[in-house]
């Protein structure tokens, strides 16, 4: 069966010796405002949480080695500069940079390679660069958003509210502050299409729904739910790629 690798952790030759065969994971988040209660690098440490936990549960189920990749800290978060504490690449910039990792996977030997995003914005450019990566490099790319594996049953995911805010209380609660109380703040849309405006953000404060109803449980609860899903996608993904 397969093994877990950290990739940071192993030398050259113990990354030799698995790459041809693994599958690489490489999580991906961003460092941007999360309101006034949760750090700016909520995504990246969910991110980088839920894929080494799905990882550590899919290894021994795994028909082949997991080789896990440090999380890419920064991602496309300009939306989000006017609010500060935001370290944002542009879409072309976190193009090339998820290009040039899985050039550098492929030319070492490396033939599979899966992102795991934690951030809304990167979402489209995940799926681009999966698709231009797979014929540019002969590799084979697998891209999911992590909350893809909740049911219809779950919460949707917001920005800094109810979901993540839960998420954090479980994984690194020491980082959360008290948030505030607040109504649920007015949604401007129209259904089925995305509207992209700074004066949106502006009018609910840069985050979403209601975070003062976070809890820790439920973020555990939710927490082992997108882990153990995500670890059955690996597993499968070990076996088709």
């Amino acid at each position: 069966m397969g093994a877990l690798l950290r990739w940071a952790e192993a030398d050259r030759a113990v990354v030799r010796g698995v790459l041809s065969e693994a599958l690489v994971l490489v999580p991906i988040g961003a460092t941007e405002q999360h309101g006034p209660h949760l750090p700016t690098g909520t995504d990246a440490f969910l991110a980088a949480a839920v894929c080494e936990r799905a990882a550590e549960l899919a290894a021994p189920r795994a028909e082949r080695a997991l080789l896990l990749a440090p999380a890419i800290p920064y991602g496309a978060s300009d939306h989000h500069l006017p609010f500060n504490g935001t370290l944002s690449l542009s879409a072309q910039t976190l193009l090339h940079v998820l290009d040039d990792l899985a050039r550098s996977i492929a030319v070492q030997g490396g033939r599979r390679m899966v992102v795991v995003n934690g951030h809304g914005g990167n979402v489209g450019i995940c799926h681009a660069f999966a698709g231009a990566a797979s014929t540019r490099h002969g590799l084979a790319v697998a891209h999911t958003d992590y909350w893809r594996v909740l049911g219809p049953e779950d919460i949707v995911p917001g920005h800094a509210g109810e979901f993540e805010t839960s998420m954090m209380l479980a994984v690194r609660g020491e980082l959360v502050q008290e948030p505030a109380k607040r109504e649920q703040p007015r949604q401007t849309g129209v259904s089925d299409v995305d509207i992209h405006s700074e004066q949106v953000w502006l009018d609910i404060d840069g985050y979403t729904d209601r975070p003062e109803l976070a809890a820790a449980e439920q973020g555990s609860r939710w927490f082992e739910k997108i882990s153990s899903g995500l670890a059955d996608r690996f597993v499968k993904l070990a076996e088709v790629l």
